[in-house]
């Protein structure tokens, strides 16, 4: 949606949410994994209870770290998530319709939790905004639409990478 050819279509409250759902899913997997390995590596050290208090608080740390890492890294990326690519959705500088940079990624998740103040009422302004966004993506300048289709492509070349890299 990009390329000027055609409005773009904003993605309603409900795709959003499974989209949201989806990477929910696949964050928790993920960190669930990541906990069962460091609990049973710790159970085989003896450790007071205060200093597994504080691993623990470290633990949780790091899982908001990866929460964070996970939505910036993709946003900043692709402009999807999981969810969002199985969904077909994207975000994107609400102006321009481009990719977001790591800077406006990550101040998007930082403020996303503004949209659940109170009683998620930033999340709800979906429903009577006319290019569907939601508290953090007025504060941040962002709209998710619906991506194109990918369309299939020949395999770049080693000569055409390079030219990129370049």
């Amino acid at each position: 949606m990009t390329d000027g050819s055609a409005s773009p279509v904003y993605a309603g409250l409900a795709t959003r949410t499974f989209a949201f759902a989806i990477d929910a899913l696949v964050i928790n997997v993920v960190a669930w994994f990541v906990g069962v390995v460091v609990a049973l590596g710790l159970s085989l050290l003896t450790i007071p209870d205060g200093v597994m208090t504080a691993l623990a608080a470290i633990g949780a740390g790091i899982a908001l770290l990866w929460t964070a890492v996970y939505f910036v890294f993709f946003w900043s990326g692709t402009g999807q998530t999981i969810g969002d690519r199985l969904l077909g959705i994207t975000v994107r500088d609400a102006g321009s319709l481009e990719a977001l940079s790591l800077r406006r990624a990550a101040l998007r998740v930082l403020v996303l939790p503004l949209s659940a103040i109170p009683l998620c009422a930033g999340f709800l302004m979906i429903l009577v905004d006319r290019r569907r966004r939601a508290l953090h993506d007025r504060l941040v300048h962002t709209v998710v639409i619906y991506a194109e289709p990918v369309r299939a492509r020949r395999p770049a070349t080693v000569s055409a990478v390079r030219e990129r890299v370049a």
